[in-house]
């Protein structure tokens, strides 16, 4: 497996983290909170959310079946982006586990 697949994965991780917490502080500022200019935040937000979920999800979608994991431990992988903050912890899982595979792969070119 290349570094690229799991690099690309970690960015969109990353990435559709920050707008899932900052998703949910806009809406308990607009709902519990009742601030103005809550609801564009949320909105906008949660539109650059939605599209780059399913960019993170094509990426994970790929980084699972090029790792052969299981269907399971698959939807989990695509399920933390939906869950506050689980997008971070699954991705720093999931690296520790593929860093050492990623490391062993040598490039075609490499050894001469």
């Amino acid at each position: 497996m290349k570094k690229s697949v799991l690099t690309r994965y970690r960015v969109m991780a990353y990435v559709t983290g920050v707008l899932l917490v900052l998703l949910t502080l806009g809406v308990i500022a607009k709902y519990i909170l009742d601030m103005n200019g809550a609801a564009d935040f949320t909105k906008i937000i949660g539109i650059a959310h939605g599209w780059l979920y399913v960019i993170y999800l094509v990426f994970a979608f790929d980084l699972g079946s090029k790792a052969k994991w299981p269907v399971g431990k698959q939807l989990w992988v695509l399920i933390a982006g939906t869950i506050p903050t689980a997008a971070f912890f699954v991705e720093r899982k999931v690296s520790k586990e593929l860093e050492p595979k990623v490391a062993d792969t040598v490039p075609a070119g490499a050894g001469a």
